[in-house]
């Protein structure tokens, strides 16, 4: 076959639509139609935008004039268009041929590595869709026998069928009724449940041994939902009632302190150890910043150790004069519970 590369004006981008098209050399561009190529590329072109621009007419027209010279060819272009391709799948023999037709094996690649082949070099397969030539379909109508089966006594291979008569009974001493297993998941829930409902009472209320031999009227009786933090908030109790006594004593202390040197004939009396006071209250402040503003009521999620102007519940630990937080936090250190100060709700700290 003479390659197409060899005729005037055709390039990369013709031949490549060119093969696309299904006229891979010059002895099949020969013995097409100009109009039955036109129809050919055209379609071509337009599922795979191989080339920008429309082709001419005349240019097709001269491809195959160039072809036919090459391969000596003379024959009209009317007896010509009868080798045009034909769509051989429409043939029943075809339809038949590629139902019995066994499945492609794709190549492995290590062949193609081991060989040294390309994709290229693999040759194409008949399109029967675009064939150009006559086909010559067989149909081979024989079966293959099946492969006998080798079995070796005691050699472990599986047995594909078994036709004896011979079969293995159920042991129906060893089937267990599905009550079974739902009694053991009913168990199950019914355990999980029950720690549930110990874990949610002991939330809501303290245990009898807590609060035995306690007058249920007096302060000392615990109650209330139970904290998720106690010592959280003891902690922060304990730290907000030293920066509430650190911050007059060391603003007083400072006072002495500089009194003491401007005014040394009255006040040489002052012990210059009350230094301690305002120099531990920038310590205690970062630790109540850290700790103390950070305790949250249970119920309410209001921070109970922050000033805020705003209403108070009126069942809320308060004297007047001190405000909330200093009976709050003396509440927490003796009696381990509190009502909170924004909702009223009794919160406890001990289980």
């Amino acid at each position: 076959m003479t390659n197409l590369e060899k005729i005037p004006g055709i390039g990369k981008v013709m031949l490549e639509l060119l093969n696309a098209a299904g006229f891979p050399d010059v002895e099949s561009l020969a013995k097409a139609g100009v109009d039955e190529l036109a129809r050919e590329l055209e379609r071509a072109n337009k599922i795979l935008q191989i080339s920008k621009r429309p082709l001419p007419r005349t240019h097709i027209e001269k491809w195959i004039s160039s072809a036919r010279d090459l391969t000596g060819s003379v024959e009209e272009i009317v007896a010509e268009e009868t080798r045009m391709p034909i769509n051989h799948e429409l043939s029943p023999q075809v339809v038949s041929m590629l139902a019995a037709a066994p499945f492609a094996i794709p190549l492995p690649a290590r062949l193609l590595v081991a060989q040294q082949l390309a994709v290229g070099d693999i040759p194409a397969a008949i399109l029967l869709n675009r064939y150009s030539g006559d086909l010559d379909v067989k149909i081979d109508q024989r079966v293959p026998a099946p492969k006998a089966v080798r079995q070796s006594a005691g050699s472990g291979n599986i047995i594909i069928a078994d036709t004896s008569s011979t079969r293995v009974e159920i042991d129906n001493s060893r089937i267990k009724s599905t009550d079974v297993f739902l009694g053991a998941i009913q168990r199950n829930v019914t355990t999980q449940a029950e720690a549930d409902d110990d874990r949610v009472a002991l939330i809501r209320g303290p245990r009898l041994e807590t609060n035995l031999g306690r007058d249920p009227q007096s302060r000392a009786y615990i109650r209330g939902v139970l904290h998720s933090h106690p010592i959280s908030i003891s902690v922060g109790a304990a730290v907000t009632l030293i920066v509430m006594g650190l911050l007059p004593l060391g603003i007083i202390s400072a006072a002495l302190l500089l009194l003491s040197q401007e005014v040394p004939a009255h006040f040489s009396w002052v012990p210059k150890w009350i230094l301690i006071f305002p120099t531990s209250l920038p310590v205690f402040g970062i630790v109540y910043v850290i700790w103390g503003m950070s305790c949250n009521c249970r119920i309410c999620g209001q921070k109970l150790f922050v000033p805020r102007m705003c209403l108070k519940n009126a069942k809320a630990h308060h004297i007047r004069g001190l405000g909330y937080i200093i009976p709050v936090c003396t509440q927490i250190l003796l009696f381990k519970w509190f009502r909170c100060t924004y909702c009223g709700t009794p919160i406890r700290l001990k289980k």
